[in-house]
């Protein structure tokens, strides 16, 4: 149970992506914005400078959404995950911390684990209009034909300077790829796997 005697009435709610774990803002919360925040599903603090409780988004549109809510070992904080509406920082920005390009990698790679795990779920469990799952009908020579055919305008986009538009052939490639690995039994964590044993000779 929260102790929030422990802060004055308060506890810190550390808000967090839950798709791409980033950590979005941090906020507080007194024992009535914690209940309206698992009563209406939208993140509600406890506004210090405006002496009320603030539900994030109310003027702007930009709410959170919450996954899920959990308290830490000593129960006088919370992370809170949730589905984000818009940006979350006033600036305008996804977060209201400052990434740098680490930050930004790591979210980037953790989407495209997520993108393969919805990709492995569709060959298991097809979905009906799913654009993967008619792949996957199509077999692996169709697969394979995609894969190639947007490598092939990756490049032509790539030797032309086109990155804009290479931006968007690129992120084809990757998704056929990604269809072409699942269909053949294998997973990126395969292909990654190889690419570490090379490192460790080099």
């Amino acid at each position: 149970m929260l102790d929030f005697d422990k802060m004055g009435g308060l506890v810190p709610a550390i808000i967090q992506d839950e798709q791409t774990s980033q950590v979005l803002m941090l906020g507080y919360m007194n024992q009535e914005a914690l209940e309206k925040t698992k009563q209406e599903g939208l993140v509600t603090f406890f506004s210090r400078s405006k002496n009320r409780l603030w539900t994030k988004g109310e003027t702007s549109g930009n709410t959170l959404q919450v996954v899920t809510i959990t308290e830490d070992c000593d129960n006088d904080s919370l992370l809170i995950k949730v589905k984000p509406n818009g940006p979350t920082c006033h600036t305008g920005s996804t977060s209201c911390f400052r990434e740098d390009a680490t930050a930004k990698r790591v979210k980037a790679i953790q989407f495209i684990a997520q993108l393969e795990e919805v990709i492995q779920q569709r060959k298991v469990t097809p979905v009906e209009g799913s654009y993967t799952n008619f792949l996957f009908d199509k077999g692996i020579n169709k697969i394979a034909q995609k894969v190639g055919e947007e490598a092939v305008e990756t490049v032509i986009d790539a030797v032309a300077g086109k990155t804009e538009t290479m931006k968007g052939e690129a992120a084809d490639l990757v998704y056929h790829l990604l269809v072409l690995l699942a269909a053949s039994g294998l997973e990126l964590a395969d292909v990654v796997a190889v690419l570490q044993e090379r490192h460790q000779k080099k």
